[in-house]
């Protein structure tokens, strides 16, 4: 890799860092807009798993006082039984009808939402947690954006910006365990694979770090908007893949 792409690929990593530690997710949607041009889809997706523990075990650690058992485990449960049923479903639907039709529900969404006031909450039971959980798993293996359902089910709840991230954020963790251990038997990190994750570790800490010092200076409803916009991207991200219009990666949460 070339001096030009190296300074791609470390500032991608440092902006990924930054929106991560900002907003709690969407590092990989950030990151592999500009990844897939310079490194292997392969090495995207296993980049993206890697660098998605240290951006959720960050941020699990640092609002460790919100964390609530009760209401992590049907979420972390669901995902983790719906992500390897996307994985095989993937093998059997076509994806760019798929990423096409799911974009188009996340504009929809994220765009009648930014227009209109919060909702009032929503107070959602263990077994409907499961299920959310599952969509979200589902969503995860079929597209790599595993973590959207769940950080919109939060939203649902009205609870504060803390307290929204203290859930979505271990669901994310949970999933890219599983994403990672899957990825290091397929024999996806390789030697040049790990090279570039220490390169680009200092970046990628630094942007963590920066985004959640601003974090820390929004109200919760800019929060919530900041949410919804980059779950309009990711609709966005998403319709322009299945139209051909950029590249595709797994496990962009």
């Amino acid at each position: 890799m070339d001096g030009n792409l190296l300074l791609l690929f470390v500032l991608a990593t440092f902006f990924g860092g930054f929106v991560s530690g900002f907003s709690g997710f969407a590092m990989g949607l950030v990151v592999s807009g500009i990844w897939l041009h310079i490194i292997t889809p392969i090495q995207t997706a296993a980049l993206i798993a890697g660098y998605g523990l240290l951006t959720q075990g960050y941020g699990i650690a640092k609002l460790r006082h919100e964390l609530s058992w009760q209401d992590l485990w049907p979420l972390t449960l669901g995902t983790a039984i719906g992500i390897p049923i996307g994985v095989v479903l993937l093998t059997h639907i076509n994806p760019t009808y798929l990423r096409f039709g799911v974009g188009v529900l996340l504009v929809l969404y994220a765009t009648y939402s930014l227009v209109r006031p919060p909702i009032k909450p929503m107070k959602i039971s263990a077994p409907a947690d499961v299920a959310i959980g599952i969509s979200n798993g589902l969503l995860g293996g079929l597209t790599g954006l595993g973590g959207i359902i769940s950080t919109i089910s939060c939203q649902w709840r009205g609870w504060s910006r803390d307290k929204q991230r203290s859930v979505f954020q271990p669901v994310l963790f949970a999933a890219f365990v599983i994403i990672s251990i899957s990825q290091l038997i397929s024999g996806s990190y390789t030697v040049g694979t790990l090279k570039l994750y220490g390169i680009g570790l200092p970046f990628m800490i630094a942007g963590i770090w920066i985004g959640f010092k601003l974090y820390g200076t929004i109200n919760d409803e800019t929060f919530r908007k900041a949410v919804l916009i980059l779950v309009l991207l990711a609709g966005m991200s998403l319709i322009l893949s299945a139209l051909g219009l950029m590249p595709v990666s797994q496990n962009r949460n």
